[in-house]
């Protein structure tokens, strides 16, 4: 069987080894330099590239250009190139200070850096740091939430909602269903000033409050129309109504699977016995606190940046009006949503995410497995 070209040699003197092992294991360690270091040590310990590539999670060429750089130039093989222009005026160890204050420390008189305060701290100009916090993706003034979900059963619903967007079943209507509660009819106290050449659209920071209204909304994966109903409450009973308006819309010859979340409204005596009169609906729920699974929730965003968000309304009823009108227009020319990632590569993001979550609290890390078969 032919063979591919052979590797270059690589090995590694001990003072390296040390060096490289440091890198992986220093938490700070900026996150591409670390990978580069744990592509050699795989390397010198013989493995492929091949290999290593699938193990870190990235590709054959890539592997195969840092353990060349590695071979020609040693540790300063792992650096980025230098770019052209001007010689560099701040040294690597300024550089080094600046990423590892703002990623280990706090300023004593706030919660996060400011240019002005690091450059004070570290002694160089402003422009420096925003330079630097620009090279290494560093963002201080920026915070995001998330939650990890605890369902027990995290594995199988990803499994099975996936595989429901990318390999439905036939002779089947798949439906992403959920509520957007608490709709606020709002409307400014004084008259919007509109758009003019140099100058955005204008409003009042206060508004009047003219009451609330529910969507219901079930968004068919396949050719991305929406069934919508509107309540003034967000109960079983009028969950109920919504099925019954979805099972008199969706052909009498096809099953339907809707992927819902774990709202207890879902789940009552009554749902229950509706579901038992009616067989062809079948209820597939997304993990606790994974929203994102379900794809209405990307179209409530839709709705939610092109009509509400600036709309103004002086009633309920004329509320109401705009999301009808929004769904009647979104509905002559449908766009479903594409689906690209596969259960696995949502496991393996969520036990990485986890593992640096752990990590960064120095817990040990309890995640979930994604070994299990199927897809």
């Amino acid at each position: 069987m032919a063979r591919g070209r052979p590797l270059p040699p690589l090995e590694l003197r001990d003072e390296d080894r040390k060096i490289l092992e440091g890198y992986t294991r220093r938490r700070k360690t900026a996150q591409q330099l670390a990978l580069r270091a744990r592509m050699v040590l795989r390397a010198a310990a013989g493995e492929s590239n091949m290999s290593i590539a699938h193990a870190l999670d990235t590709t054959r060429e890539t592997v195969g250009r840092w353990r060349q750089r590695f071979v020609e130039r040693g540790l300063d093989g792992l650096h980025d190139e230098p770019r052209p222009g001007a010689p560099r005026t701040v040294s690597d160890t300024k550089v080094e200070e600046i990423v590892t204050r703002t990623l280990e420390e706090t300023p004593e008189n706030a919660t996060h850096w400011s240019t002005r305060e690091m450059a004070r701290r570290v002694g160089v100009s402003s422009a420096t740091v925003r330079r630097v916090w620009q090279a290494f993706g560093l963002q201080p003034h920026r915070s995001e939430s998330f939650q990890l979900s605890n369902d027990p059963l995290l594995v199988e619903k990803v499994r099975d909602v996936v595989g429901l967007y990318l390999n439905p079943p036939e002779h089947a209507a798949v439906l992403c269903v959920d509520e957007k509660s608490q709709i606020q009819a709002l409307d400014r106290k004084q008259p919007i000033l509109p758009m003019l050449p140099g100058r955005p659209e204008r409003r009042t920071h206060d508004y009047r409050r003219h009451g609330t209204t529910t969507l219901f909304a079930a968004l068919e994966v396949a050719t991305g129309k929406v069934i919508g109903s509107l309540h003034r409450q967000h109960r079983s009973i009028e969950f109920k109504k919504f099925l019954r308006r979805i099972d008199g819309e969706v052909p009498a010859e096809l099953d339907v699977h809707l992927i819902l979340d774990n709202y207890a409204a879902h789940k009552t005596p009554e749902i229950q016995r509706w579901l038992a009169r009616h067989p062809r609906f079948h209820f597939h729920f997304t993990p606790t606190y994974s929203s994102w699974l379900n794809q209405v929730e990307r179209w409530f965003a839709l709705l939610t940046d092109k009509q509400i968000k600036r709309g103004a309304h002086e009633s309920v009823v004329q509320l109401e009006r705009a999301i009808r009108q929004f769904i009647e227009r979104a509905n002559r020319n449908p766009q479903p949503f594409t689906w690209t990632k596969s259960a696995d590569d949502i496991l393996k993001s969520i036990r990485r995410f986890c593992e640096r979550t752990a990590t960064a609290h120095g817990v040990a890390p309890n995640c979930v497995e994604t070994s299990e078969s199927g897809h």
